[in-house]
């Protein structure tokens, strides 16, 4: 059975966030979606659920991270090219969001990221597959 991840974040709007992750290209499943969460689909098997802060406090005991003061997680995707890590960090600056370094070059891997609404940081991976022995 291959393993599915869900990653959780909390988020200050969801109807802001839904509009920010629907202009970088992502879907999201209604079965798992009402006024508090959305499952946000990456792949067929990773998911991102995105909750309202107060959904996202009956989870758990501690307190929420002001994600733009601290860092709480870094999610890192791959993706197929150079190009679309570009565009999708032009895609999110567009829709509101804003880079928080330069990209990175190593030659065989390249990389950009950007943080959303709500200061979540999300990075972009291109590997050559030629790497990846």
């Amino acid at each position: 059975m291959t393993s599915k991840i869900f990653v959780n974040l909390p988020v200050k709007s969801l109807n802001k966030s839904v509009a920010f992750f629907t202009q970088l290209g992502f879907a999201f499943n209604p079965q798992f979606t009402d006024e508090t969460a959305t499952c946000m689909i990456v792949s067929d098997d990773i998911f991102v659920m995105l909750l309202t802060e107060e959904k996202f406090k009956t989870f758990t005991p501690n307190e929420i991270c002001d994600a733009r003061k601290y860092t709480e997680v870094l999610v890192c995707l791959t993706v197929e090219s150079r190009a679309r890590v570009d565009e999708m960090v032009r895609k999110a600056v567009a829709a509101g969001g804003a880079t928080y370094k330069e990209p990175q070059d190593h030659g065989f891997m390249y990389g950009h990221g950007f943080q959303d609404f709500d200061g979540h940081i999300w990075e972009l991976i291109y590997m050559e597959s030629s790497a990846l022995k």
